[in-house]
């Protein structure tokens, strides 16, 4: 049953549960979910939330407490510069209509609050649906995602007046991820259809006897879906194991080069072994280089990377983005005043590039995919020595 196209009625196990679809972009959503929770009011109130996002909305200075060298030591820097782009578009957009992002988070959880009822956080935390869709992507799925979501942040340029009106009907991030996910299934998979049913689950199994589900107007026919389904719940909370084969690849890969450059010396002659050697050092280093130089690294950064790529390749435990992160780190050393200036530095590119704490994401993800495109372009130089 339902009296609006995004609100819905549903029951389960004796509970009864008005499922409210929002804009989480939307002035008239906000309103509407306060509305709703102050005329049913609820047990509990559930919200489309992970318990670092609730921090996120509900605490505006959480970035100070970021630990660079901790993110790039756990390889999460092209994680956490992916949520600072969707986080850039959801704003800027925000910003167009007049409303800050998560509004109607907000209301919800003060409507709860006066009334006494409980907050229920009902997403899955961020991390592990990032990490998720991470693993699952190779390095040029996860460039051409980086590609799409500044394409997608770059076109808010040309909204016009009739086409943010119709953002305010809809969940804007959850249409932009779904466009997204049409040219690549894994990622829709993970990101959305996941999701519908880990919040399916916890909206169903919520604590109360009368519940208020605020979620994404984009998730009500996913959770609608499987509202009566059996979820595994403990699987959609794990890591996937890593694969195998990419493991082995990536062993593999500098197992070869060094066979390659080892039989240069035995078959084509110590001169054609010293080729092989200077090909692998010029591809790796300059590219890598040109990466950290790219993000506008501090020169001797530059001059890490440059270093370090010819030899963290023969490596996978180590990355050059790692080193030339923390030397970026060390030398640019992150104020306050860059914490506080990063909501707003990262709606522009030029932000993005003029924050220092964006800055070193960007020099570890430079790095990484020039020290990754200069393996691949060495190997046919090096490979020259034997003709």
């Amino acid at each position: 049953m339902t009296d609006n196209d995004n609100i819905y009625y549903l029951t389960y196990e004796g509970r009864e549960i008005t499922l409210l679809g929002t804009a989480h972009v939307s002035r008239e959503s906000a309103e509407l979910v306060r509305r709703i929770i102050e005329n049913e009011r609820p047990d509990t109130v559930c919200l489309e939330l992970c318990e670092s996002r609730y921090q996120a909305l509900t605490q505006k200075n959480r970035w100070q407490d970021t630990d660079l060298i901790k993110v790039i030591r756990e390889k999460k820097a092209f994680l956490l510069l992916s949520n600072l782009i969707l986080a850039a578009f959801q704003k800027r957009i925000g910003q167009k209509l007049g409303v800050d992002p998560g509004e109607e988070m907000l209301q919800a959880a003060k409507a709860a609050k006066e009334l006494g009822a409980r907050i229920h956080l009902a997403d899955r935390n961020i991390r592990i649906t990032l990490s998720r869709a991470w693993r699952l992507m190779g390095l040029w799925s996860k460039v051409k995602l980086l590609a799409e979501l500044l394409t997608s942040a770059g076109e808010l340029e040309s909204i016009k007046e009739e086409d943010i009106e119709e953002m305010k009907k809809k969940d804007v991030l959850e249409a932009l991820l779904s466009e997204i996910g049409e040219t690549m299934p894994a990622l829709r998979l993970i990101l959305i259809d996941e999701r519908d049913q880990y919040l399916a689950y916890k909206i169903r199994n919520a604590p109360g006897k009368k519940i208020v589900a605020v979620v994404g107007a984009g998730h009500i026919p996913g959770i609608k879906q499987y509202w009566n389904e059996p979820i595994d719940i403990y699987r959609l909370d794990q890591m996937p194991p890593r694969g195998r084969i990419v493991g082995i690849i990536k062993w593999l890969i500098p197992i070869m080069i060094i066979g390659l450059v080892m039989a240069g010396f035995f078959r084509a002659g110590t001169s054609a072994g010293a080729h092989m050697i200077k090909w692998w050092i010029l591809a790796n280093g300059v590219l890598a280089g040109l990466g950290a130089l790219a993000a506008l690294a501090h020169p001797l950064t530059v001059a890490s990377a440059i270093v370090a790529a010819p030899l963290t390749s023969l490596n996978p435990m180590v990355a050059a983005g790692w080193v030339s992160g923390l030397v970026e780190t060390l030398i640019g050393r992150p104020k306050v005043r860059d914490f506080e200036n990063l909501p707003d530095d990262i709606l522009s590119a030029k932000g993005f590039w003029k924050n220092k704490i964006t800055r070193i994401l960007l020099v570890v993800v430079f790095t990484n995919m020039g020290s990754a495109l200069g393996t691949f372009v060495a190997i046919p130089l090096m490979m020259r020595a034997f003709t």
